[in-house]
């Protein structure tokens, strides 16, 4: 039921040491990584551009009071009464408008998969910068990482929203990153919960007036950005419930904890989340999902031979099945289970870890596409979606109503530049740049 973990089942790979001798070479001559997670390729689509506002970044801390213990519940004994309970603590990343001219640190520092070594990302946003004075609130967007994974999984994407006028909160779950990663059962039952809480903290701090967050966080117009587990919750979050059968298979979380999320038992979907998007999102290939209930629209990203979420029982039978709501799904052929929302691998994470059994740099990567390619497509059409349906710019709309197979597209201009009738390559995509891809919509009652 619970599928693999990413990586597992990589073998050793000459490529990979390789690379590793050359990095410890690098490392021994005083060279660094540099680790970039804000790359613009020469061939990137236009919405993925930075925009307009400089960026500043912080670590906050919540928890979440008297939340179940999953970890405490031990299937084979009788179900105590009352369930033991815990205090959940969320670590935070926040991306936010900054002002004008802000200058400082402008390295993440983040732990990688094998949850042993800490390494330093380079980006553009600054560390404890001064938000932007504004008098209206930026829509709020929510990160939520696989399992296992951290809140800098998705930086890259994070940072690059943030500079288009949002506040962009990435959450550390417990028990599901690298540090802390622990029973898949907790992941099932808290992942979603953990989203909404982190929205109403963020929605908190927006109106208090000691919070760097006062008045800059719209916390009435959030989207929800998941990938893998974080999609199964951002899944949740859009309405779908668990079905009975996965709230009571043996595989899944005791004592039926996971009704919770059953529809008719959990509460409708939170005004406050206007769209989803889900990158690989898990579940629906273990046959978790009632979609009848999905109640706001939603872009899936994925890859054609996902073999973590599945493609066509997965990822694509979401897209089908949410048939109540407008959806929209883009496909990056031939990538796995990475595509899109995973960061490029570190350069100290091309080694082989024997106790994990792969290399690490096998988390991030994918077998045919480039990862900064798919970041900046990513980021091209989560722009589009985001300011469609956060923002109500209908601008958006041309980079969304595409020929459903970008290798169908016809370039086709006229010497003064403009597009002729014939033309139909995919909008913002530069000649010969629009391969590989997919974006199928359907409509509610489609």
């Amino acid at each position: 039921m619970y599928g693999r973990k990413l990586g597992m089942g990589v073998s050793k790979n000459i490529l990979f040491k390789g690379l590793c001798i050359v990095l410890c070479i690098g490392s021994a001559t005083g060279s660094y990584a540099e680790n970039r997670i804000d790359t613009q390729r020469s061939d990137a689509p236009a919405l993925s551009a930075y925009g307009e506002y400089a960026i500043g970044v912080r670590k906050l801390e919540v928890v979440n009071p008297k939340q179940i213990d999953i970890l405490a519940l031990d299937a084979t004994k009788a179900k105590p009464n009352p369930l033991p309970t815990y205090d959940r603590s969320l670590t935070l990343e926040v991306w936010y408008p900054a002002e004008q001219g802000s200058t400082g640190n402008t390295v993440l520092n983040a732990f990688i998969r094998d949850g042993k070594q800490q390494v330093e990302l380079h980006g553009k946003a600054v560390r404890d910068a001064a938000p932007l004075e504004t008098k209206k609130a930026f829509p709020l967007v929510l990160v939520s990482h696989g399992y296992p994974g951290n809140r800098f999984l998705l930086s890259h994407l994070a940072e690059n929203i943030a500079s288009k006028g949002y506040v962009v909160v990435s959450i550390d779950h417990t028990d599901s990153t690298y540090r802390t990663q622990a029973a898949f059962a907790s992941t099932l039952v808290n992942r979603s919960v953990d989203q909404l809480f982190v929205l109403s903290q963020i929605e908190t701090m927006a109106k208090d007036e000691g919070s760097f967050l006062y008045q800059l966080a719209d916390a009435s117009n959030t989207g929800i950005i998941g990938y893998s587990m974080g999609g199964y919750g951002a899944v949740i979050n859009a309405g779908a419930g668990i079905t009975e059968q996965a709230v009571n298979s043996k595989l899944s979380a005791p004592f039926g904890t996971l009704a919770r999320h059953q529809t008719g038992i959990r509460d409708k979907v939170d005004s406050r989340v206007k769209t989803i998007i889900g990158f690989a999102p898990w579940g629906m290939n273990y046959r978790m999902f009632n979609l009848d209930s999905v109640a706001i629209p939603m872009m899936l990203v994925a890859g054609s031979q996902d073999d973590v979420s599945g493609y066509k029982n997965g990822v694509r039978a979401i897209w089908e099945g949410a048939k109540n709501v407008d959806r929209t799904l883009l496909t990056y052929d031939n990538a796995n289970h990475n595509a899109g929302a995973v960061m490029p691998a570190p350069e100290e994470s091309f080694v082989f870890d024997e106790a994990l059994g792969f290399d690490v740099s096998s988390h991030y990567i994918d077998a045919v596409w480039d990862n900064a390619r798919m970041n900046n497509i990513a980021q091209h059409f989560v722009t589009a979606w985001l300011g469609k349906y956060l923002k109500n710019d209908s601008g958006m709309q041309a980079y969304l109503d595409l020929v459903p197979v970008s290798n169908d597209g016809v370039w086709a201009m006229g010497e003064d530049g403009t597009p002729k009738a014939e033309h139909t390559y995919w909008e913002g995509f530069p000649h010969r740049t629009a391969k590989g891809l997919r974006l199928e919509q359907l409509a509610a009652a489609q």
